[in-house]
């Protein structure tokens, strides 16, 4: 479970990775034994905030929580794409007005 959780992460950054044109404009982070927080911007208005904690510690149900969001622009359109997400031992849980809900 706690593959996925990482893998979900992981991907939500990967997804908002800056073009290769744009420059970083804000890049923090604080990350502890238990706990992260981070937040990224960049000059093509892509931005990535998260933070995480680990819950149930020493227990064989640890597990990690983040909390994220992420948004950037279309380069054809213009349009401001927004995902505000989850990750936990459910999975990734994103929402957005432009994914499509089950």
């Amino acid at each position: 479970m706690k593959f996925i959780v990482v893998f979900a992460a992981l991907f939500a950054v990967a997804l908002a990775a800056p073009r290769p044109d744009a420059e970083i404009v804000k890049n923090v982070s604080d990350v502890g034994p238990e706990e992260f927080q981070f937040e990224s911007e960049t000059s093509d208005g892509t931005k990535h905030v998260a933070d995480g904690k680990l819950k149930d510690v020493g227990t064989e149900h640890e597990a990690i929580v983040v909390h994220g969001t992420y948004s950037w622009v279309d380069e054809k359109t213009g349009e401001k794409f927004t995902v505000t997400y989850v990750a936990d031992e459910n999975g990734f849980q994103p929402q957005g007005a432009h994914l499509p809900v089950a």
